[in-house]
């Protein structure tokens, strides 16, 4: 990954230092913090996980919406459900990693292709004309972050999405990383009523490549260990990054992507116009084979 120095420093590290700056930037802008802790935040999650490793500081208000990311059925009729009209700031997280074998789900598309892209391009087409819409005296535009690990040079193929044509796990899984950089930029002009960004935590001890290695395997296990020997945890990465949610240098830069230091890279060069372009054709009728039409 290269910086981009069109936006230099990290605005993560020019407001984590809560105990020091905390009040002044609390005079300086709208966005405060104390509003930000004891905001109401609504979580869709795959199973119990998620609700059991979610942070709490006894001041929020959470609610959990348990949904099958890899049905496309299930991913539209979330989005219609979840409460976009008020909503300040919307987060994809992390997917999975391709399985060492193809597998389809019961809608025939490749699991973590559904599970990590095609569910959250199926929401993002419902839920991005009406996020933030009935927000009352609003400071900034509504934002929308990806976790899809941008700006690694990946091209992708986005004529064989179902990887139908030939199946290698990790090709699978990089062209789950160009599409997910492909959306982060389509956004930018397909929604011009919101702020999106694409997040790139690197490494991350994680359970998303159990799908790879098997579901609490031995070698998995090992794998996230020595990882996050060297790596922050997510409960780490959370904590730098949140920062960059509320940030205001970062209001004007929708399309922006940003590493795990909170500090601005360069998109793939691989991607260009019409490449986007046709991430978003290809995705759209893959999501038709799922039967769902996007749009409707």
């Amino acid at each position: 990954m290269k910086r981009d120095t069109t936006l230099l420093g990290s605005p993560v590290h020019r407001h984590s230092k809560l105990s020091e700056q905390e009040s002044d930037y609390r005079r300086r802008h709208r966005w405060d913090w104390a509003s930000i802790r004891a905001a109401t935040c609504v979580a869709w999650c795959r199973g119990h996980r998620c609700r059991a490793n979610l942070p709490r500081s006894g001041s929020e208000q959470i609610s959990f919406v348990k949904a099958d990311l890899s049905s496309m059925h299930s991913a539209q009729r979330t989005a219609r459900t979840l409460p976009a009209e008020t909503t300040d700031i919307l987060v994809f997280t992390t997917g999975i990693i391709a399985g060492s074998k193809r597998e389809l789900t019961s809608e025939g598309i490749k699991r973590d292709m559904a599970v990590s892209y095609l569910s959250r391009f199926v929401m993002l087409q419902e839920l991005g004309p009406r996020l933030g819409k009935d927000r009352s005296s609003p400071s900034f535009k509504p934002r929308v972050f990806i976790v899809g690990y941008p700006g690694t040079g990946a091209a992708g193929n986005s004529n064989d999405l179902n990887a139908e044509k030939n199946y290698k796990a990790m090709p699978a899984h990089m062209n789950t990383v160009a599409a997910n950089e492909a959306l982060t930029l389509d956004s930018v002009t397909r929604f011009p009523n919101l702020s999106v960004y694409g997040l790139n935590p690197g490494q991350v001890k994680s359970n998303i490549r159990s799908n790879f290695f098997g579901e609490d395997s031995i070698k998995g296990k090992v794998i996230e260990t020595l990882i996050g020997w060297f790596t922050p945890s997510a409960e780490d990465y959370a904590k730098k990054i949140i920062p960059l949610f509320v940030a205001p240098e970062i209001s004007s830069r929708s399309g922006s992507l940003f590493n795990r230091k909170g500090e601005a890279i360069l998109r793939s060069p691989e991607l260009t116009g019409s490449v986007i372009e046709n991430f978003a054709a290809s995705s759209a009728k893959l999501a038709g084979k799922a039967g769902v039409n996007v749009g409707d």
